[in-house]
């Protein structure tokens, strides 16, 4: 599948959260796939905490198959948060997920960012190994998610080298 990855604007937010929402359904093996107005505030929250808040969409031409919400980890930092990362369940095993963090490095350098941290259940195999094989490393030990009470692991890349 060839897609186009991008920083697009805020009003792709419905988009993105459909996404979100049938993405985290399918990960977690969930029948229903959680109402729009659930997933919205979640991806309108991240790009309207910031100015230098971003989306980052991967389309393949007809429609947004993965998303990355990135926002500063702190005031002024150089550091991004990535709090969001979709793919679309029908994109499984495409590539959609590597071209789109292959890209982020790159996106986040052009917008001033110097390194970047994201946090990801460590029973989400295949997201992990994803980060792992493209240099993410794991920073501190694992932690107790507080909503899901599962274990997530943050991690962190030096954009500077990733680029």
């Amino acid at each position: 599948m060839t897609v186009h990855i991008s920083v697009t604007s805020a009003d792709r937010v419905d988009a993105a959260a459909q996404l979100w929402a049938e993405a985290t359904a399918a990960r977690d093996g969930d029948d229903e796939i959680a109402p729009l107005d659930l997933s919205r505030p979640l991806v309108r929250s991240v790009l309207d905490s910031s100015p230098r808040s971003l989306l980052i969409a991967a389309d393949d031409g007809d429609e947004l198959v993965g998303f990355a919400a990135i926002e500063p980890w702190a005031s002024e930092s150089a550091t991004a948060e990535i709090r969001f990362v979709g793919v679309s369940p029908r994109a499984w095993g495409a590539g959609v997920g590597r071209e789109l963090m292959a890209a982020v490095p790159e996106l986040l350098a052009q917008e001033g960012f110097e390194d970047a941290v994201l946090k990801v259940y460590v029973d989400n195999t295949r997201a992990v190994r994803l980060y792992e094989s493209l240099g993410w490393c794991a920073d501190g030990e694992p932690a107790t998610h507080p909503r899901s009470g599962r274990a997530e692991q943050q991690y962190r890349l030096d954009v500077r080298r990733a680029r």
